[in-house]
């Protein structure tokens, strides 16, 4: 397979460049890695890949090094497979802002409908590592609410919530489980949120967490880590959520910090 253009390579809005060595020598799956991008966009989304055999006699290479470049492209979430039908060009990554603003409203700027499936809806102990989160004593009650994360019907996350019992005594009362946690408190409890302490970092599902997302376990993964407090500075949610790496990414909007 011939090695892409000089052009090509210094393409300002492509991958190229980036992996292309010092000595210039690009891999050869990442050359049809390179390619597949542009028939990607020749075809649009939703549309069927081609067969393996057809890309190994287009671009006259093995089929070891189509089924490399068409896994990078999955993992990023470029491409789809779905057992026995093929693989597909999948459609952009979905876009949730690293603000206060809950997952329903991040959705539906983007004109997608969330929805969630409820897995768990307990009341606990906190435990030391979540009573530390919430300064409260180990003992301390906490609401927990576990749901699948859902975008027009897809599976695309598993978010853990846990609010301070004593805080909210009649949260569920109020609080339908398939709707917006956010809303409920916001409207009907008068919480105000203030603040959060937010971390992101990636990993890999656990067998149980992969099977309720519904995706493969190697597959990374987007971790986040949110405290949350009110205008008194005292914080009473904590909230963890996974996300699939290939279906979301996220986005923030950063200032100048002021000295004072």
């Amino acid at each position: 397979m011939p090695a892409p253009s000089r052009h090509s390579r210094l393409s300002a809005d492509g991958p190229v460049l980036d992996g292309i060595p010092e000595h210039g020598r690009v891999p050869r799956y990442y050359a049809v890695k390179v390619e597949l991008l542009a028939v990607i966009a020749e075809l649009g989304e939703g549309a069927v890949l081609p067969t393996e055999r057809e890309l190994c006699e287009r671009f006259e290479v093995s089929r070891a090094t189509v089924r490399q470049a068409v896994a990078e492209l999955v993992l990023e979430g470029r491409l789809s497979r779905r057992q026995g039908s093929g693989t597909y060009i999948a459609g952009p990554k979905l876009v949730q802002p690293l603000a206060l603003v809950s997952y329903t409203e991040g959705l539906r700027r983007q004109g997608i409908r969330p929805g969630r499936t409820v897995i768990t809806l307990e009341r606990r102990p906190a435990g030391s590592a979540l009573a530390a989160d919430l300064q409260v004593t180990s003992d301390a009650e906490v609401f927990h609410l576990e749901r699948v994360l859902l975008a027009d019907e897809e599976r695309v996350g598993l978010e853990s919530t846990y609010l301070l019992a004593a805080r909210f005594p009649g949260l569920l009362d109020v609080f339908d489980p398939e709707q917006s946690l956010y809303a409920c408190l916001t409207e009907k409890l008068g919480v105000v949120f203030d603040g959060a302490e937010e971390r992101v970092e990636t990993v890999l599902a656990t067998p149980r967490e992969a099977l309720l997302i519904g995706t493969n376990p190697a597959l990374p993964m987007l971790l986040t880590h949110r405290v949350s407090w009110g205008p008194d500075g005292v914080p009473f949610e904590r909230v963890r959520s996974l996300y699939r790496g290939d279906r979301l990414s996220f986005t923030t909007r950063l200032s100048r910090a002021t000295h004072r």
